[in-house]
């Protein structure tokens, strides 16, 4: 684990690998992607979007909830290898696993979908249609689990800045300006590694 991730007081469950963060009671929780957090000691959950997509997610009565900040919708994946948070369907399946580990149902959880950014330049020729594959998938696993879905911004070319508070469940959502962030920062690029 890294310094500056244990200076911040975050340590990772051994279960999911160092992508799923947990958290010490009231602290504000930044999410890379490939990350996510389910809980209810965090105060908050915040993080940047481009093409990527967040579902987060929140039990009005239990004060828990989540958020996952995924780059693919899906990999072709061996029965051996491990959940990777970077892709759609397994952060998904884990923050389910969240779920019923509360004794709660995904049903009594209400949704927010953000992202899927349109992040390719005009003109570039390539089309890989990131942003859009993720949005389909995002509903995909909302609807495939049964979460309440509640709040939804996502698609056209600009960045998104989302944070979860868990104390309420509000879901703050704040778009940028100009054209999605390409993955450029040495963290970003790490975490596709």
């Amino acid at each position: 684990m890294s310094t500056s991730v244990r200076r911040a007081g975050l340590a990772t469950r051994r279960n999911h690998g160092s992508w799923h963060l947990s958290a010490e009671l009231g602290q504000d929780v930044v999410l890379m992607p490939g990350q996510m957090y389910f809980g209810g000691r965090a105060a908050s959950i915040r993080t940047l979007l481009g093409s990527c997509l967040s579902i987060t997610l929140w039990h009005p009565q239990k004060k828990v909830g989540g958020m996952c900040h995924f780059l693919l919708p899906s990999r072709q994946r061996k029965a051996s290898d491990s959940l990777d948070g970077r892709y759609g369907d397994e952060a998904m399946e884990a923050m389910v696993e969240m779920v019923s580990l509360t004794g709660t149902k995904p049903s009594e959880y209400s949704a927010h979908l953000y992202g899927g950014a349109d992040t390719m330049p005009e003109g570039g020729g390539l089309r890989l249609n990131v942003g859009e594959r993720n949005i389909e998938q995002g509903w995909k696993l909302v609807d495939q689990y049964g979460f309440q879905l509640e709040g939804i911004d996502v698609g056209e070319d600009v960045p998104r800045t989302v944070t979860l508070t868990l104390a309420s469940g509000e879901v703050d959502m704040k778009r940028g300006t100009g054209r999605a962030p390409q993955f450029a920062t040495p963290a970003m690029q790490k975490s596709l590694a």
